[in-house]
């Protein structure tokens, strides 16, 4: 007999199928969602009444693997205690061990996902160098799906083909061939041109500056990179780390950031470190505003918003440049820089955002201002930037902050005095509603990354499935769901995992022409000869039938098969 599910009177909150609280009935047989006759028997029936019904939470802009991500464990081994010290290993055989608060390990990643609702996460700045490593451990966190997408606009091959004066075919085809043999979901740029530039001793790099060696701005990178992702098809847009990330004033560059896509489609990443203004005695101000007005007014473009919550998390990002500048600010005082030579780099700096710092509470109000002040909650996305702004565990925090106005308040009051009176959020009275929390956090970054079959109920739809008990705050309601259903498979039950099936790996299958290859030749001889030649992943390295993985959208034929 076919395994069937009744998920039975629960309020739905489905917006991609305009279900907004609507008390039915979710079926579910061979882990996808059907319609289920009334009097059908089934395998198993839960009693959702009195709870929220979602789909599984989706997280856009996650840094879940990788080299950064490791570098950021080793360089904090006083998490990973006090990790151990504040969650005791949990009576569940199911659960193994695995700790870290501020970077969890990837056995603790997936299980928090899952407790908190959540059944995929994405890796945003994947090292094409360090790609087979990436998937590898995304490989290894349980439960969710995952994908990442590949850095490019620093590495010298592309930058080669820009000074060069490559056709936009080339270009096309050089990311395609990036793209494919990375296996990844889609491209991301840090600092355009910004992290090659840093390593010829340019300490800063606007968005019309020239790069001091390639003779290359940041607006020609981002656009190259814009059109042939659009060229490609990918259902990504280009994913962008502006220039000027944390500088005071940085809001022009990220106008012209917008600008340079010329009507492309764009994602601005963790908008919150790009939305600072120098007005005021301090020269440091909140451009939530114009931002705000910005994506408003261009279609074209969306954003996650890299909320900074208060507490101890440590940064680690591929941006070198800014890194370096952010070094002493560090918190405890240690740091790590490497160099991805020909590739990219990174920056690993602890922190800690403190309530009475006038610039980190300033930080924390630009971001929930921009969360409030952009109309279109199909093209905002809610992140944290784990762990640069706060760990992902944090979510259930930010919502309740969304939603309700009068726990807003108290916590601004708590904070910095010019921050706590002069903040434009105070006057904001928007609350976001349930359904808006299922778009950013369900719906929104399903159609950002072209998941037809995730982040919504309707029929068809894989049964990635979230019930919440609804509790008196949205803080206490989304920290634990009641069920989780991945692939309509029980793998939570109030709060506690009870099944650990593996995650899929989502990734893009672009088209390009192979003789690109011939070029990546040309541009890396001699120092980097046929190295290039040792990166294209296989299906064979990825799938269940090889490697314990699940490939999404495609499978593979096992060797003999």
């Amino acid at each position: 007999m076919t395994a069937t599910l009744r998920i039975r009177g629960g309020r739905v909150f489905d917006p991609a199928n305009g279900v907004d609280g609507e008390v039915r009935d979710i079926g579910v047989r061979d882990g996808r969602i059907v319609a289920l006759d009334p009097r059908e028997p089934v395998t198993q029936e839960i009693d959702a009444s009195g709870c929220l019904v979602m789909a599984g939470g989706i997280d856009l802009h996650s840094h879940i693997g990788g080299g950064k991500v490791n570098l950021a464990r080793l360089l904090l081994p006083e998490d990973h205690r006090r990790g151990l010290e504040r969650a005791p290993l949990p009576d569940n055989a199911l659960e193994l061990p695995s700790c870290g608060t501020c970077t969890p390990g990837t056995l603790a990643t997936g299980y928090r996902y899952a407790a908190m609702g959540y059944t995929a996460a994405f890796e945003p700045a994947m090292v094409a160098g360090n790609a087979r490593h990436a998937h590898l451990e995304m490989g290894d966190v349980p439960i969710v799906d995952h994908g990442a997408y590949v850095m490019l606009g620093n590495d010298e091959v592309f930058l080669r083909l820009l000074h060069d004066g490559a056709p936009p075919e080339a270009i096309r085809d050089y990311v395609g061939w990036v793209v494919d043999a990375t296996k990844a979901m889609g491209v991301k740029v840090v600092n355009p041109g910004g992290i090659s530039a840093f390593k010829f001793n340019q300490r800063k790099l606007d968005v019309d500056e020239a790069h001091v060696h390639w003779q290359v701005t940041p607006r020609r990178i981002v656009q190259a990179l814009a059109r042939a992702i659009h060229e490609l098809g990918l259902a990504h847009p280009l994913h962008i780390h502006a220039s000027n990330l944390g500088v005071a004033g940085n809001i022009d560059s990220t106008l012209a950031t917008i600008d340079a896509l010329d009507g492309l489609r764009g994602h601005l990443t963790h908008v919150q470190f790009h939305a600072y203004g120098t007005e005021g005695p301090r020269k440091f101000s909140s451009a939530a505003l114009r931002l705000a007005e910005a994506v408003n007014a261009h279609p074209n473009v969306s954003i996650d918003v890299g909320q900074i919550l208060f507490g101890q998390t440590v940064t680690a990002s591929g941006d070198t440049m800014r890194q370096h500048a952010n070094a002493d600010l560090g918190s405890p005082r240690k740091w790590i820089g490497a160099d991805i030579e020909c590739d990219a780099g990174c920056g690993v700096v602890p922190f800690r955002y403190r309530e009475q710092s006038y610039v980190n509470a300033l930080q924390w109000a630009i971001g929930l201002e921009l969360f409030l002040l952009v109309d279109d909650p199909w093209r905002v996305v809610l992140t944290t930037d784990h762990p640069n702004g706060a760990p992902f565990t944090s979510y259930p925090h930010l919502m309740r902050l969304l939603m309700d106005k009068p726990f807003r308040d108290a916590q601004l009051a708590r904070l910095h005095p010019d921050v706590a009176a002069h903040a434009a959020l105070k006057e904001i009275k928007r609350e976001l509603t349930l359904s808006e929390i299922a778009i950013l956090t369900r719906a929104a970054p399903a159609r950002l990354l072209g998941l037809a079959d995730r982040g919504h109920l309707g029929v068809g739809a894989a049964a990635d499935i979230a019930v919440y008990r609804e509790r008196d705050d949205a803080e206490a309601t989304f920290s634990q769901a009641a069920w989780l259903f991945k692939d309509g498979v029980e793998v939570v039950r109030d709060g506690r995992v009870v099944a650990t099936p593996v995650g899929g790996t989502h990734f893009a299958t672009p088209g390009f022409d192979p003789f690109i290859e011939r070029k990546i030749d040309e541009a890396t001889e001699p120092h980097m000869r046929g190295q290039h030649r040792y990166r294209p992943i296989g299906h064979d390295e990825l799938c269940a039938c090889c490697n314990g993985g699940r490939l999404l959208p495609a499978a593979c034929t096992p060797p003999g098969g």
